[in-house]
């Protein structure tokens, strides 16, 4: 598979450096991707970098995943507009450990291939760096007119709304540049990627890999995501969307993509998934001819899913979202975790109610009425049940004088009640 034309043709290649496929062509490359440790999880912003690295050892050439333990000390400018909060030496190292597992699933570490994946963290060859001899050794290579000619600085520092930029940052290119040299020159490594706004960091690099080693390194840069109307990729209205299940569940995760514009998921299936091209034009073929069925969508939902999570959560991300719309069972109800079930019914109304009150068994009409305000009357609830119009946990009820027990309970904890088809209402027992 030749590397930079199959990131070409699925849109994720904004700049390369001449002579970077030549590179690839002639031997097993090493190649680096940088990425922020500032979280103990990755979010689906990373997720264009991780699979460059993901389809570049696919290539058969071996990725680096660098952890900038010293320059997530810093905080980078790039297109900020400013300084991010630095972290300590233990939160950094927890965060690698973590960020690590979740690179497993999408790189080959432990394999005794030759090009299996490798993780670094700039913080190993940083913290006995004095100033002094980084400014002799590193900062003498590279003038300041250099370093301000880059767009990132520049923008920084015209900015009205930006209070400057401080030496800490202004430095961090040189920091970066040198991570790349050191990688040149312990682990051969002759190729940096990474977002477009990062060309200006990366190519000091290769600038002081030709000048302090001699040598010549390469850049490839992938375009920034955006939504097709222009709004930043990867955000809902609760935050970023994260690769770790705690923090977004697999049915939040599953239902970002599922919900992307038909514009946008033409794009996202060539950029976050290992589809063919043949595969993936006969899918947007056939969105084209009936939008409305989604196609492009479910099976664009269904591949990140798995990949990030598994073929389980997938299912259940799947059940859970019949659940939601009306199609799915008691049974599947049933199968539901909790963070999914709270995460489905997120803003609909929510009730607490009295576990001892179920343990001898309510009666439905005061359970609903008294206990928990879903009907304002028992005459309207006899009507809604004779009208076969209301379910406890996905099962009509049928008669005003069921009894609900504990045994009801979904995990011990929750009754869901529906009213017609589209009014859900949530019993909480405590």
């Amino acid at each position: 598979m030749n590397f930079v034309e199959e990131l070409s043709w699925r849109g994720m290649i904004h700049d390369v450096m001449p002579g970077t496929d030549e590179q690839l062509g002639k031997e097993m490359t090493s190649a680096y991707v940088g990425i922020d440790p500032t979280a103990d999880s990755l979010h689906i912003g990373h997720l264009v970098s991780v699979m460059m690295l993901k389809h570049f050892q696919r290539s058969g050439h071996k990725p680096i995943a660098l952890v900038g333990g010293a320059t997530g000390m810093i905080g980078d400018p790039s297109m900020k507009s400013q300084e991010r909060n630095l972290l300590d030496e233990a939160t950094l190292r927890h965060n690698q450990e973590c960020i690590k597992n979740q690179l497993s699933r999408f790189l080959d570490f432990y394999s005794d291939a030759p090009n299996a994946a490798e993780m670094v963290n700039n913080y190993d060859w940083m913290k006995d760096f004095t100033f002094l001899d980084f400014i002799r050794d590193i900062g003498k290579h590279i003038t300041v007119n250099y370093m301000m000619s880059k767009e990132s600085v520049k923008k920084r520092i015209s900015s009205e709304s930006s209070s400057g930029m401080s030496f800490t940052e202004f430095t961090y290119q040189l920091v970066q540049g040198y991570d790349f040299l050191y990688l040149y020159q312990n682990k051969n490594c002759k190729l940096q990627m990474g977002g477009s706004d990062q060309w200006g960091n990366i190519t000091t690099g290769t600038e002081l890999i030709r000048r302090i080693a001699g040598g010549e390194a390469f850049a490839l840069t992938c375009p920034l995501i955006k939504k097709a109307d222009g709004s930043k990729f990867g955000k809902t209205e609760a935050g970023n969307v994260w690769l770790d299940p705690e923090k977004t569940s697999p049915y939040e995760f599953y239902q970002f993509w599922l919900n992307t514009s038909d514009e946008d998921a033409e794009k996202y299936i060539k950029i976050f998934t290992l589809l063919d091209q043949e595969e993936i034009s006969s899918l947007v073929e056939r969105h084209r001819e009936a939008p409305h069925l989604r196609e492009l969508q479910r099976k664009l939902a269904e591949e990140v899913t798995v990949m990030v999570h598994s073929r389980e959560d997938y299912d259940a991300a799947v059940s859970a979202s019949l659940i939601l719309f009306g199609q799915g069972t008691a049974e599947e109800l049933k199968k539901l975790n909790e963070k999914t079930l709270l995460s489905i019914f997120e803003g609909v109304p929510q009730f607490e109610i009295s576990l001892e009150d179920l343990r001898p068994g309510v009666n439905i009409m005061e359970l609903l009425t008294e206990k928990a305000a879903v009907f304002p009357s028992r005459g309207e609830l006899r009507r809604t049940i004779q009208a076969n119009g209301l379910s406890l946990n996905k099962e009509k009820v049928g008669s005003a004088d069921l009894s609900v027990t504990s045994a009801s309970l979904l995990g011990g904890k929750y009754l869901l009640a529906q009213k017609g088809r589209k009014n859900y209402y949530l019993l909480i027992a405590r």
